[in-house]
Order: C-alpha cells, then sequence, then structure tokens
C-alpha cells in the first residue's frame, strides 16, 4: 500500500522526498507561467495561426452573447486577484517550515495539472474551439474535484488560490463556455435553459457553505455571480436573467457571511487533517 501511494503523485503524504520536493517546484512553477502567461497574453492579443475564429478572450465572451456573458472588468479582476495569491502558495513550497512544505507539495500534483488543463483551454478558446474547449472545462472540473474532496482541509492560503477558487471558476465554466458552443441568436430554449441552469449555481454554492463550512467557495461564486449580473444587464439579451444572478449573487453572499462570521469568532472549526486528528491518540499510545 506504501508502495502505491509514492506511486500515485496524487495521494496524500506525511512526507516527501528531496528529489519530489524539487520536482514540484520546478512543475508547480513553469506551470503556473504557462497558464498566467497564456491568459494575459490572450487577454490583450488573438492568436495569428490563421484559424477560422482567432479573437482574444473577453471579445469571444462579448462577441457570442449568452445567458452566461460576463463583466468582464469584474472576472479580469478575479482572475489577477487569483493569481497573484497563488504566488503566495508558490512561495510556501520553499517554506523552511516542513508541515508548510509537505502541505503544498500534496496538491502540487492537482495543481499542475490544473495549469497545464487552464493553458489547454485558452488556446482552444481563443480559436473557437468550443466543443473542445469544454471537454477540457468538464476534466479540469473533475481534477479540481478530487482536488477538493482529498484537501479541503489545508489553511485559506492554501485552499484559495489552489482549490476553492480556481474550482468555483470551472464550475461556472462549464455553462459560460457551454453556452458559446451551443450559441445561436434569438432562440428561446437556449434562453430558458440559462435561467434554469443559472440556480444551479447557488445549489452548488450551499453545499459547500452546508458541508464545508466553506465561506471561500461562498465569496468566490458570489464575485463570479456578479460578473454574470452585471454582464447581463448591459447586454439585456435574456430580460431576467441579470435579475436571477443578481439573486443567486445576493442570497449567496448573505449566506456566506453566516458561516464567515462565526468561522472567523471560533464557533465554526474546520476540521482538522486525518494525521493530525490521529496524533492525540499516537501521543498516548506512545505514553
Amino acid at each position: 500500500m506504501d508502495r502505491l501511494k509514492t506511486l500515485n503523485p496524487f495521494a496524500r503524504s506525511e512526507s516527501h522526498s528531496s528529489g519530489s520536493f524539487t520536482t514540484y517546484k520546478v512543475l508547480t512553477i513553469l506551470s503556473w507561467l504557462l497558464a498566467v502567461g497564456s491568459s494575459v497574453y490572450y487577454t490583450a492579443y488573438r492568436p495569428t495561426d490563421g484559424h477560422t475564429i482567432t479573437t482574444t478572450i473577453w471579445d469571444i465572451n462579448d462577441l457570442y452573447v449568452t445567458g452566461f456573458t460576463m463583466n468582464k472588468v469584474i472576472g479580469s479582476i478575479y482572475w489577477i486577484v487569483l493569481f497573484a495569491s497563488q504566488v503566495g502558495y508558490l512561495g510556501r513550497l520553499f517554506s523552511n517550515n516542513a508541515d508548510t512544505v509537505t502541505a503544498a507539495a500534496n496538491v502540487g500534483s492537482h495543481f499542475i495539472l490544473h495549469n497545464l488543463f487552464h493553458f489547454a483551454f485558452v488556446m482552444l478558446f481563443v480559436r473557437g474551439h468550443f466543443g473542445w474547449a469544454e471537454v477540457i472545462v468538464i476534466l479540469n472540473f473533475f481534477n479540481l474535484s478530487t482536488l477538493y474532496l482529498w484537501h479541503h482541509s489545508y489553511p485559506r492560503s492554501i485552499h484559495w488560490p489552489v482549490v476553492s477558487a480556481p474550482l468555483a471558476w470551472y464550475y461556472v465554466a462549464i455553462f459560460w463556455n457551454g453556452a458559446i458552443m451551443v450559441h445561436h441568436p434569438n432562440h428561446a430554449p437556449r434562453r430558458i435553459l440559462a435561467n434554469i441552469f443559472i440556480w444551479s449555481i447557488l445549489v452548488y454554492g450551499g453545499f459547500f457553505l452546508v458541508v464545508f463550512k466553506d465561506y471561500t467557495m461562498g465569496f468566490s461564486l458570489s464575485v463570479l455571480m456578479a460578473a454574470i449580473g452585471v454582464g447581463q444587464f448591459f447586454t439585456k439579451v435574456v430580460a431576467l436573467q441579470w435579475i436571477f444572478a443578481f439573486t443567486v449573487m445576493g442570497v449567496m453572499f448573505v449566506s456566506t457571511l453566516g458561516v464567515w462570521v462565526p468561522t472567523v469568532s471560533g464557533r465554526f472549526k474546520r476540521a482538522p487533517p486525518p494525521d493530525q486528528e490521529r496524533a492525540p491518540l499516537l501521543a498516548g499510545e506512545n505514553n
């Protein structure tokens, strides 16, 4: 069993070899630079390799107006803050504290895979390959969901930039890119489906608030709902969608405050990682 855990880069380990730490440092930084570089470049510039549809990320968002069209200012701020916060996570890989480095390395494989998926998504999206981009979005959603379920108890400085914030984006991106993929002007059934699917974001966020008391997921989804609400208000393609988006945002934000305030005041305590739960028992056995 220990041999299998060693061979599985996604398994949670209590320690890593010096070679593993070096590998995580190099691959994590390189994959992060790839994700950030492609995002920044294709926000400002369009591809020049001769594809039929070649435009920037947010130009596609404005060109294909759907029930999930976002406000690009709020969407950009979300990613700027997210990328900036990930620098703090990268710094933890170079910490002198063994527990800090181990926790950072334990989520490293999923984070590297997320960065590679994100790079692939951007490259496909700006070239108009929305069907393949949707496949990548779904694959990354499952990657990040697995990461969340296995490693949700780490400090917020790791949890938000590596786990919850990317997962919140990619859940919303399933609908955002999916709506672009099936885009058709003045198509009533698609607009009705958008009116329905937007409520799933409230259910999704509510799950994390109730089960995990995770206010970082609630705040992340609230910001993304604000981006959709503002985007829908100014496009008005789907008359009810901006009302629904702001309603979801409001309910999500208030519910998140209801979890955040007791958590920061100490009334809610997150469950410690499994190894910390066993520490008192091990201490008793040693005595």
